[in-house]
């Protein structure tokens, strides 16, 4: 991806990340594009000071899709959150 299919992707609300899914690409409250290891809040910009080069290779951009099975998972267990609490078992 580059610069611009990056930035457009960010603004349209996709999931953009770096090398890996541990590298999210965002737009801060200033209008900064920037890429943060989202374990440890380490963060850079998206481009070198002049804003017309990666800090990273086009290629190791993309859009990260949300998985079918990942869905179903949080649905089947907020069912059963909710039927556990539901139930009077659990903590509390």
């Amino acid at each position: 991806m580059n610069i611009a299919g990056i930035k457009a992707a960010v603004d349209a609300g996709k999931s953009v990340h770096w090398a890996n899914e541990g590298y999210r690409v965002h737009r801060d409250c200033l209008g900064q594009y920037l890429i943060t290891f989202v374990r440890n809040g380490s963060t850079i910009g998206l481009t070198d000071r002049s804003g017309r080069r990666l800090n990273g290779a086009e290629a190791d951009f993309f859009i990260s899709e949300p998985r079918q099975d990942a869905a179903a998972e949080q649905g089947r267990d907020a069912h059963v959150a909710t039927s556990v609490s539901r139930s009077g078992a659990g903590p509390g």
